[in-house]
């Protein structure tokens, strides 16, 4: 029996559903056993079926009259929905093209993001995005502080732009970043981040756009390597035990 604490029973049923159903357990069109999850799960069927509409509300899950609770196909889900990212990166060893997939998408709208931010910032934004290298640079080894100073900067960076749809890219480029964060900061051989994000909000604070998107795509390409080597150090160790 899945064991649940009393308190966010209702939260922890949502994680389990969707994590069963990312991990396949819980594959695309397959009926789920209502009495059988409660019973297990320990948990009243009100419990349960809230539990599912906040899937369904998400798009894994939908309800047919002689059918049932189904999983719905991959297509259907609100794959930006910030839980439904949050769940898949949570488990991005799973999917390594996960991180490509934000690689992608960072180098589509960052450095765009940058040369509108050059372009549009106010005072009040260049302040923000100093505030932002300030946290970062007294962060030192402490994961947790880098990743919130980072998140901060991508932020502060999305609403100097100025544009409301780009800013709506916080959710998917936030949870991504989160989860990249908290695997690259802290590791050996962790690069200062402080120079490259530095190089990005000079070129905004002196309003050239160009140098802006440059710096923000250098900034990127370091992202990348940075996850490249923390899979590389993953990988020797068990190349190390095969040997």
């Amino acid at each position: 029996m899945q064991q649940f604490t009393a308190r966010g029973v209702h939260g922890q049923t949502v994680e389990v559903l969707a994590q069963r159903i990312l991990d396949g357990r819980m594959p695309e069109g397959s009926t789920l056993d209502l009495t059988a999850l409660q019973t297990e799960f320990d948990v009243s069927l009100t419990v349960l079926r809230e539990a599912l509409r906040v899937l369904a509300a998400k798009g894994m899950v939908d309800a047919r009259p002689k059918r049932g609770t189904f999983v719905r196909p991959r297509a259907n889900w609100s794959l930006l929905d910030a839980d439904v990212l949050r769940w898949q990166f949570a488990r991005s060893p799973h999917r390594p093209g996960l991180f490509d997939d934000l690689h992608e998408l960072r180098g589509i709208v960052e450095p765009g993001a940058a040369s509108l931010a050059a372009a549009r910032a106010t005072d009040e934004d260049i302040e923000a995005l100093d505030a932002a290298l300030a946290d970062m640079a007294a962060a030192g080894d402490d994961p947790a502080a880098a990743v919130a100073a980072d998140l901060a900067f991508h932020r502060a960076l999305l609403a100097a732009t100025h544009n409301e749809l780009i800013q709506r890219m916080e959710v998917v480029i936030e949870t991504g970043l989160a989860e990249r964060d908290r695997m690259v900061h802290g590791t050996a051989g962790a690069d200062d981040p402080v120079p490259s994000h530095k190089a990005v909000v000079d070129a905004i604070r002196r309003h050239h756009p160009a140098q802006a998107a440059r710096a923000m795509g250098k900034l990127l390409d370091q992202a990348v390597e940075d996850v490249a080597r923390l899979e590389r150090t993953q990988r020797e160790p068990r190349e190390d035990r095969q040997d």
